[in-house]
């Protein structure tokens, strides 16, 4: 009797389309938000987890069976899928919400991705993802998901080692007190920080082999979730402009002015 094949890696990771970094940001004149009216593409961190999870099949070649971006957003969204489906990827899902519809909370995010994750008949080994998108900086889908599906989880991670033959991975995160080193099980939630790799640009041939690529669309009603904001905003405003400093002649003139300011010393 021939002994079970073990089963390939899949490879899932949700990017999300933000407000590029280059561009200033500022608030819209109803005060509700910033103005969207602007340049878009993969938040960052996103082109990270991309790029890690095409260097795993390059590392392990036949290991890994598939890898799947998933985006949640607007129809404009789908451009940002097909960048990760140049950069190499293999197929993706658009769950996709109307251009009015606020973007969706952490938890609602976590809870698509349970939804999607749970649909996916060859199942999920790891989900790769950004530690934060840069237009909200919440820094909590990952976490929440790993809660969510009760799976383990390595955040901030600066390199990823994964053992395709016994089902775990080494993750090297950093933390305040330099780098903690972490061993976990398949399945397995990671979220990437800067110095985990340096995303490639995606080749002419790539882009155009990135058109005839799979989109799944979806919609959030198929998946049974309700991305209904929980909070509220009530109003954005951008911060007082600094106002320019003086200089002064001495040590003197220095305390006598934090002294006319109220501030004293201990």
């Amino acid at each position: 009797m021939r002994p079970t094949a073990a089963r390939l890696l899949n490879i899932l990771v949700p990017v999300k389309r933000a407000v590029d970094y280059a561009v200033k940001i500022r608030v819209n004149p109803q005060q509700t938000g910033i103005d969207l009216n602007v340049k878009h593409s993969m938040n960052p961190f996103d082109e990270i987890a991309v790029e890690e999870a095409v260097r795993i099949r390059e590392r392990l070649k036949d290991a890994v069976k598939s890898i799947k971006v998933v985006t949640i957003g607007p129809p404009k969204s789908a451009e940002t899928l097909r960048t990760a489906l140049a950069m190499g990827a293999d197929s993706a899902i658009h769950v996709e919400i109307p251009e009015s519809d606020p973007s969706p909370e952490p938890l609602g995010v976590a809870k698509t991705l349970k939804a999607l994750i749970e649909r996916q008949k060859e199942g999920v080994d790891m989900v790769i993802l950004g530690k934060q998108a840069i237009d909200d900086d919440a820094g909590q889908t990952g976490q929440m998901l790993a809660g969510l599906m009760g799976w383990s989880q390595a955040t901030f991670a600066s390199k990823v080692v994964v053992d395709a033959e016994n089902k775990s991975a080494n993750i090297t995160r950093e933390i305040d007190g330099g780098l903690q080193e972490l061993k976990c099980r398949l399945p397995l939630i990671v979220t990437t920080d800067l110095r985990l790799n340096e995303p490639r640009y995606a080749s002419l041939p790539n882009i155009m082999k990135a058109k005839k690529k799979p989109i799944e669309k979806l919609s959030a009603a198929d998946l049974g979730v309700d991305l209904t904001p929980r909070l509220e905003t009530i109003k954005v405003e951008e911060p007082p402009k600094r106002v320019g400093g003086g200089k002064v002649e001495n040590v003197d003139e220095l305390l006598a002015k934090l002294k006319d300011a109220g501030i004293t010393t201990v």
